[in-house]
């Protein structure tokens, strides 16, 4: 049964979470290859370092050494299709992700996942699993869930400690870039796939316990030195093509109505909103709590939903459809043939598309939606955008070389140290 708060090694639910998680439920209510090639993965970066935590949509091959199920797998053919990677990489994306772009945009090298045998950790590292969850109870014994992420990072702490000292591992620490990209699993699998906790938990105090756990995940991180942190908020689960096929089944077993007449599965849409919300409110509280603590936010579900109604309002054809999977909507998770059900049909042109498999979209919106979260205005990436938490490091690096003279023809630099968003 899944627990209010999972345990985090030793660390307790501090009397902070309480608070906001009380006013949070008031709140919400109802690789291989590298870039062309100019970095390598063992290339040293001036750039911040980036760490990385979450599930399938930024895990670029952690599951490739663990012992789990096809479907949390990604290392075979088509997947890696557009060619940009030698060969599959693990990475659940016709090519490349979301990290992928936005380690490029800080002019890093591509960030290895934890578990590759002698990866570099100077750059930053990925710790994402596909199909983890926020709670540890999500495909439990088959990914590598949110707290274990956690304990990982106390290890790459150590070994950076013990490379470059103590000052330095904290220093890197505290001007490294944090990002987090989880909670899809526990909604999809973990709560509407279990009878069990439907009947444990009304959606309220589901998605409260997941925001609880996800928040004092935030607070370890905080703990242990990280201070700038950047979001990927949930995507309206029910358009994803496997849940939009469910949707379809579900409707023609109890009202016999045609594919035409049913869309997305709201009630999963109605908890990734809910998650979305809750999340929003917890960032806004810590920011004021939490001294120094720094983040960038998007709303990646109306961003989203507006290209899945809207794709050729963007370039693409196809805003409902898989380009790899079978069955309605291409929403039978069969894609590289590795699956229960071993048929797939495979598009012809993977850029026409908003959805690579069943589950997952592809390279172009990974792509998209990087660029949004680099250098997006205040009123759409808030109240930072990545680009400036990157640079923030740089710019004060200029300052400690500024001369009185420089302050006197620029004083603006010492009154917006994080290029303006406030």
């Amino acid at each position: 049964m899944a627990r209010l708060i999972s345990e985090l090694g030793n660390y307790c639910f501090t009397s902070i979470t309480i608070i906001i998680i009380s006013s949070v439920l008031l709140f919400c209510g109802n690789g291989d290859g590298a870039w062309g090639e100019p970095l390598t993965e063992t290339t040293t970066s001036s750039s911040s370092a980036f760490f990385i935590f979450g599930d399938s949509t930024v895990d670029p091959g952690n599951n490739n050494f663990i012992d789990t199920i096809p479907e949390n797998r990604a290392d075979y053919k088509p997947y890696a299709h557009n060619g940009f990677f030698h060969h599959p990489t693990g990475r659940f994306s016709d090519g490349r992700i979301i990290v992928d772009f936005i380690a490029e945009y800080a002019s890093l090298p591509l960030i290895p996942p934890f578990l590759r045998p002698s990866a570099e950790f100077t750059n930053g590292v990925n710790f994402a699993s596909g199909g983890a969850g926020v709670l540890s109870e999500t495909n439990q014994g088959l990914v590598i869930d949110l707290q274990t992420q956690l304990k990982n990072f106390e290890e790459v702490q150590k070994s950076l400690t013990d490379k470059l000292g103590d000052e330095q591992a904290k220093e890197l620490i505290s001007e490294a870039v944090f990002f987090i990209s989880i909670g899809s699993n526990d909604y999809m699998g973990g709560y509407l796939g279990s009878p069990k906790m439907r009947e444990l938990y009304q959606p309220e105090a589901y998605v409260g316990m997941v925001i609880g756990n996800l928040t004092q995940a935030i607070q370890v991180l905080y703990e242990k030195g990280g201070r700038k942190f950047g979001f990927l908020s949930l995507s309206p689960l029910g358009c994803l093509p496997a849940l939009r096929a469910l949707n379809l089944m579900n409707s023609q077993g109890s009202k016999g109505e045609g594919e035409g007449e049913v869309g997305c599965l709201e009630e999963a849409s109605a908890l990734a909103l809910a998650h979305n919300n809750a999340l929003s409110a917890v960032l806004t509280n810590l920011q004021h709590i939490m001294k120094g603590f720094k983040y960038s936010n998007s709303n990646f579900y109306n961003w989203l939903l507006d290209r899945i109604n809207n794709p050729s309002n963007y370039d693409f054809k196809d805003g409902v459809n898989a380009c790899c999977g079978a069955g309605p909507y291409g929403g039978i998770f069969s894609c590289g043939g590795t699956k229960k059900v071993s048929e797939y049909q495979l598009c012809d042109n993977p850029d026409e598309y908003i959805w690579w498999d069943s589950f997952h979209p592809t390279e172009r919106i990974h792509e998209q939606f990087a660029m949004a979260l680099w250098d997006g205005p205040p009123f759409s990436v808030g109240p930072f955008n990545l680009q400036a938490l990157f640079l923030s490091n740089e710019k004060k690096k200029k300052k400690k070389d500024m001369t009185i003279a420089d302050i006197v023809d620029s004083p603006e630099i010492l009154d917006n140290p994080i290029g303006g968003f406030a």
